[in-house]
C-alpha cells in the first residue's frame, strides 16, 4: 500500500505542477502576444511616419514631371523662334528622358501602377513626337510640328496626362 500511495502522491503533485505550469503559460502568453503586437504596431508606425513623407514626396515628384512632360507645357518651354522641327524634337526627347533619369529613383515610394502609368505616358511622348516629326518634312519649323502634336492632343478622347494625373492623385487618397 505505501507503494501505491507514493505513486498517488506523485501523480497528485505532477497534475497540479502541470496545471499550474498550464495556467501560468496561458496568463503569459497572452501577455507575450499583447507585448508583441503592440511592439508591432509601435514599429509600424514609426515606419509609416517615415515613410509618409518620403512617399508624398515621390508623388508631387511624379505629377511635376507628368506637367513637365505634357507637350502643352513641354513645347511652350522648349521652344525658341527659328528652330527646326528636327531640333526641338532633339530637344524634346532629351528633355524628356533627363526628366525621367532624374526621378527614376522615385519608383521605391509609388505603386507599381502609378510607376506604369508614369512609364507609359513618357513613352507615348516619346513616340508621339518621333511620329509627328517622321510625318514631317526635313526642312518643317519647330511650329509645324507643335502643330501636329496638338492636333494629335484633341484628337484623344482622353487626355493621357490627365488621367496619369487622375491615377497618381487617387493612389495619395489610398494612403
Amino acid at each position: 500500500m505505501d507503494v501505491t500511495q507514493f505513486f498517488l502522491d506523485v501523480l497528485k503533485y505532477t497534475l497540479s505542477g502541470l496545471m499550474v505550469f498550464f495556467a501560468a503559460y496561458f496568463l503569459l502568453k497572452s501577455h507575450f502576444d499583447t507585448y508583441y503586437n503592440l511592439k508591432e504596431l509601435e514599429y509600424k508606425t514609426i515606419i509609416i511616419k517615415d515613410m509618409l513623407p518620403l512617399k508624398l514626396q515621390a508623388y508631387e515628384r511624379m505629377i511635376l514631371f507628368v506637367e513637365r512632360i505634357n507637350p502643352t507645357s513641354l513645347m511652350l518651354r522648349v521652344h525658341s523662334s527659328g528652330m527646326s522641327a528636327r531640333e526641338i524634337q532633339n530637344l524634346i526627347l532629351s528633355e524628356v528622358r533627363a526628366e525621367y533619369q532624374h526621378n527614376i529613383s522615385q519608383q521605391l515610394y509609388v505603386s507599381k501602377g502609378a510607376w506604369d502609368i508614369i512609364k507609359r505616358v513618357k513613352d507615348d511622348t516619346l513616340g508621339m513626337v518621333n511620329q509627328a516629326t517622321n510625318n514631317l518634312p526635313p526642312e518643317a519649323s519647330a511650329v509645324e510640328l507643335s502643330k501636329i502634336i496638338f492636333a494629335r492632343l484633341e484628337e484623344l478622347d482622353d487626355n493621357p496626362y490627365d488621367l496619369a494625373l487622375m491615377v497618381l492623385k487617387n493612389d495619395i487618397q489610398e494612403f
